[in-house]
């Protein structure tokens, strides 16, 4: 497939534009290095295996606010997309405008994830059959066979599409902070909006759903999944007291909300 490198400006590009996205292809060069440093516990590097600066300070910045490894895991894989795309299309993070973080997150509704191994058969390594057998036993691959919870698609969510576009957005927000990003955030609010979201709210008002971001499609409300009748009658019979049993009759317990519950929770 044929790299179209050198996207422009949607008043230079016009319908050359569809047409370039369409045969953009972004190999999967580069990486979220998992150090095991707690000072720094992820690294983002291009093909090279060079650092990109520009993610160890912002992620650097999100650890001094005290988010989680979890929280930078997540974040540096969203940043792991967006560099991809710069390196495939010719982009200096830097440099880009809203007509190429536009084109990015159409790139990333339409196109279809990356073929290759899982990150569980990655960190396990071995040989294929080993690879299988990490991604099928996981740790919540029991619960999500008893929840039945949907296989991945082909295609990203539309809540990773949300994600990625609030940390992009955040990203070039803390660079443009910093004097080291572009003048103008690529990302930027909704049109309807300025500022910060319900910074003028009236609290005997109720809040309005608003999109934050301009690119940040619409998330449907999750329905709450379910656990066979067995399972939550296996649940229910392991509870250690009448108290326990009687609190999730008087309190409504059901196999939805059976999903949510921990040891904590039946003391």
């Amino acid at each position: 497939m044929p790299v179209w490198r050198g996207l422009r400006s949607l008043l230079m590009a016009g319908d050359e534009r569809d047409a370039g996205v369409a045969g953009l292809a972004v190999p999967s060069v580069g990486a979220l290095r998992e150090t095991g440093d707690p000072w720094e516990p992820f690294q983002l590097v291009d093909a090279a295996g060079a650092v990109v600066g520009p993610v160890a300070a912002y992620l650097k910045d999100l650890q001094a606010c005290g988010r989680s490894e979890a929280t930078l895991r997540s974040y540096g894989m969203d940043l792991l997309r967006w560099f991809r795309f710069c390196w495939a299309a010719g982009l200096a993070w830097d440099q880009v405008t809203r007509a190429e973080a536009g084109e990015f997150c159409r790139w990333l509704r339409i196109t279809g994830k990356p073929a290759g191994p899982h990150w569980r058969a990655r960190r396990a390594g071995g040989d294929g059959e080993a690879a299988a057998a990490a991604v099928a036993g996981g740790p919540r691959a029991g619960a999500a066979a008893a929840a039945a919870k949907p296989a991945p698609g082909r295609r990203y969510a539309v809540a990773t599409v949300a994600h990625c576009e609030t940390v992009l957005r955040h990203f070039y927000e803390f660079h443009l902070a910093s004097g080291s990003g572009p003048m103008v955030n690529p990302f930027p609010l909704d049109r309807g909006r300025a500022g910060r979201a319900g910074a003028h709210h009236n609290p005997m008002e109720p809040h309005l759903r608003r999109r934050s971001g301009l690119f940040r499609p619409r998330v449907a409300p999750r329905v709450p999944r379910s656990i066979p009748d067995a399972q939550f009658s296996e649940l229910f019979a392991r509870l250690s007291s009448h108290r326990d049993r009687g609190a999730g009759r008087v309190l409504g317990l059901d196999r939805g909300a059976c999903l949510g519950v921990a040891g904590r929770h039946c003391r």
